[in-house]
């Protein structure tokens, strides 16, 4: 599953990251979002694009491109 599928409020945890170029790939890593963190959906804007998330204490925006690219699984 990708973070662009969860319904907004859920918790998951990131298993991977898919499809993306090296640098990006360290983007993502550097903002704390390695295999086994937990994050949660805060917020999708009217249009979809951004979405917010809360991973280890902060809280990050990414475009629905970029989400698309962090796969998780769900959590109770």
């Amino acid at each position: 599953m990708q973070i662009i599928e969860m319904p907004l409020g859920s918790r998951a945890r990131v298993t991977g990251l898919d499809r993306v170029a090296p640098a990006y790939r360290r983007k993502l890593l550097a903002m704390g979002l390695t295999p086994g963190v937990e994050l949660t959906l805060l917020r999708i804007a009217p249009l979809g694009d951004p979405m917010h998330l809360a991973v280890r204490g902060s809280e990050l925006s990414l475009r629905r491109g970029e989400a698309g690219a962090i796969e998780v699984e769900p959590l109770p």
